[in-house]
């Protein structure tokens, strides 16, 4: 239908050959344009980054247990549907297969879920994520 409407110039099929060529190298172009707005080229592999030493330092250690503990006691005060996307989100699932499992009718509302629980888990934290350290 498009190619009718579009392309009504074109009178042989022989000419959809290279029109058709023309087309997939402006989108793969496109796609690298958005690659490297996107910063994909630029980005580490994290199989690159090094790891820290969590044993070396028992203060750090000490510091991160009672970082954990504020935010251990700060997720339990939250709402079961917070509880449950945040869990999701850990599990490594992606927006729309929370949406799917959450039951929302649209993908946006599970990224306004997101934000709103977000928002309550840092009031809860004291208005700062590392609030627990101080």
């Amino acid at each position: 239908m498009l190619l009718h409407e579009k392309y009504a110039h074109l009178e042989r099929t022989e000419d959809l050959l290279p029109l058709s060529l023309q087309i997939v190298r402006y989108k793969i172009m496109g796609l690298r344009r958005k690659a490297v707005r996107r910063g994909e080229y630029t980005q580490v592999s994290i199989t690159d980054l090094p790891l820290p030493d969590l044993e070396a330092n028992p203060a750090g250690q000490l510091e991160r247990q009672e970082m954990l503990d504020h935010l251990t006691r700060a997720v339990g005060q939250l709402g079961e549907r917070c509880r449950q996307l945040i869990r999701l989100k850990l599990q490594g699932k992606s927006f729309p297969e929370i949406q799917k499992i959450m039951g929302a009718a649209a993908l946006n509302t599970i990224y306004t879920w997101d934000h709103r629980c977000r928002k309550h888990l840092l009031e809860l934290m004291g208005g700062d994520w590392e609030a627990g350290r101080r």
